[in-house]
């Protein structure tokens, strides 16, 4: 197997790659060597060699995308440049396997994302093996996705000191680094109280001193490590929709609405800038009311 020692080295060769056997424009080549330099990036954030990636990484990858807002359009151009590199790396011998195979493109009409129904997250919750030493960390994780509606990036970075137990809400560092309040439930609370005579035992790495929800390490987690956490919880609670930790923060946003929030407020507890990124949950709630009246309605029934 050839060296990836070193990744520039790999990086022009695959451009070369692009150029000599490809013939790609400038442009579309130029885009495509951009995005395997988002892909590095982005592995290097998260401590993982080109070697070790697997399909689940290159996921996680593509829904860290879709969290930063980037649109479907361009979501599909990064995966094609990512399954694009990875072919190139089989073909020219540096890795054995080829992980993006099953690595799918979003699709590009609008997307209804999937919800999940409160039974289905409690099922997830009753899962957690409690045995374990992460296992309150997880229940506190879980609450806290779902009673907040983070961001994988705003959980991975919430801070001991802006949790505010007695008044009910934790400063949450969003995108483009600006700070919002976000109410947090009783449970949540419960729950990260639970979790913190635990982390109180970890040997806390320099620097990681206020970072809440830590591996046994004591390092911050990673975007991947929550993925992997959600993903087999799903399965555990036997859940065959395709779960991600962005499914837990439509989730919120959806049974928001279904219980009467104003979209102004949901908009403001998700953080999103533009209300009409909020307003595809109306779309969520509407086409869950015509699915009510179809299975439900006498009309429907005979």
């Amino acid at each position: 197997m050839r060296s990836i020692d070193s990744i520039p080295a790999v990086i022009d060769a695959y451009e070369a790659y692009l150029i000599l056997e490809r013939g790609l424009s400038d442009n579309t080549r130029e885009a495509y060597v951009r995005d395997v330099g988002k892909l590095v990036r982005y592995l290097e954030t998260e401590k993982v060699t080109l070697r070790e990636v697997t399909t689940d990484t290159l996921r996680a990858f593509a829904a860290d995308l879709f969290d930063l807002g980037i649109s479907p359009r361009t979501q599909a151009r990064i995966v094609s440049g990512i399954k694009s590199f990875f072919r190139f790396m089989k073909l020219e011998g540096y890795l054995d396997s080829n992980p993006s195979l099953l690595l799918e493109s979003p699709a590009l009409r609008r997307h209804l994302p999937e919800v999940l129904r409160v039974d289905e997250i409690d099922a997830m919750i009753g899962a957690i093996d409690m045995e374990k030493a992460e296992g309150q960390r997880n229940r506190a994780i879980m609450e806290t996705l779902y009673g907040c509606g983070l961001r994988v990036s705003e959980l991975i970075n919430l801070e001991i000191s802006k949790l505010y137990f007695d008044e009910q809400f934790i400063m949450v560092h969003g995108k483009g680094d600006k700070e919002r309040i976000v109410p947090i439930s009783p449970q949540a609370i419960r729950e990260i109280k639970d979790y913190l005579p635990d982390r109180a035992l970890l040997p806390v790495k320099r620097g990681e001193e206020n970072i809440l929800f830590l591996n046994r390490r004591g390092h911050r987690l990673t975007r991947v490590m929550i993925f992997y956490i959600i993903k087999q919880l799903a399965e555990a609670a036997g859940i065959r929709k395709e779960v991600s930790p962005h499914t837990l923060r439509h989730s919120f946003a959806t049974h928001l609405l279904e219980g009467g929030a104003n979209l102004r407020a949901i908009q403001q507890m998700l953080g999103h800038e533009d209300i009409s990124t909020t307003e595809i949950y109306l779309h969520i709630d509407r086409s869950m009311l015509r699915a009510e009246i179809l299975a439900h309605h006498p009309r429907n029934a005979r």
